[in-house]
């Protein structure tokens, strides 16, 4: 039996009851002054670190902006608060402050070869040696990670089927697309590019996995499998 599971949070002591009421019932069921006791770790002999904690929150009318913007020398003047525990609660403010600022990054999305071939321009550009890389999707057609597996000598790389789907598994991903660039400048696929291709779609197609392009990159132009329809 989970050891956590067969405790009551009332049954714990003062001290530690943010950290279990979060681990039993998740980060959202605490209240400010429980993040902030975790923070500081403990109170005082007569003050639990959670009533410390709303003292402070009380000093500013439970404000979090109006709390980001007390200095350490004004959280030290609370009692049970010293050095190390202000600068935990100021750093904790700040990251909360970095994390609103950052704008999330949108993931671009693949609707057609000429996406692909933009995308990995940074990665092949002028490249000299062949590499494969995997752009693995999402449902809805998100990239979620582009992926070296391998590189060689101009003439071609090794690729390994088991190594392809063991990573885009671990991506949880739910569909790949395949790169690789020829050197030569040869959109051409060879016969051991064709070979390749379709294993890889067959294996993709027993694990749910379907490889929906395998595009040959060259710095003046490219090859896609699906839009020549020998996927």
């Amino acid at each position: 039996m989970d050891t956590y599971s067969s405790i009551k949070i009332s049954q714990l002591a003062e001290e530690d009851r943010p950290r279990e009421k979060l681990l039993l019932r998740g980060r959202s069921a605490l209240t400010d002054a429980e993040l902030i006791a975790i923070l500081i770790g403990s109170g005082t002999p007569s003050v639990s670190a959670v009533d410390l904690s709303k003292h402070i929150l009380a000093a500013v009318n439970y404000d979090l902006r109006a709390l980001a913007k007390l200095s350490i020398q004004d959280l030290k003047k609370f009692k049970g608060i010293g050095e190390a525990k202000a600068i935990s609660i100021i750093a904790a403010m700040e990251l909360g402050r970095r994390r609103k600022e950052s704008e999330p990054v949108r993931k671009p999305r693949i609707t057609c070869s000429q996406d692909i071939y933009d995308l990995m321009r940074p990665e092949l550009l002028d490249e000299q040696i062949e590499h494969f890389y995997l752009i693995l999707l999402s449902r809805s057609n998100q990239v979620l990670k582009k992926h070296l597996v391998s590189q060689g000598g101009t003439a071609g790389t090794v690729v390994d089927p088991k190594v392809v789907f063991k990573i885009a598994l671990e991506h949880l991903a739910q569909s790949l697309i395949l790169i690789h660039n020829h050197p030569s400048g040869n959109t051409s696929p060879s016969d051991q590019d064709k070979r390749l291709t379709q294993r890889m779609v067959n294996i993709g197609r027993e694990l749910d996995l379907p490889v929906i392009d395998h595009v040959i990159f060259t710095d003046v132009g490219y090859f896609s499998f699906a839009d020549d329809g020998i996927l």
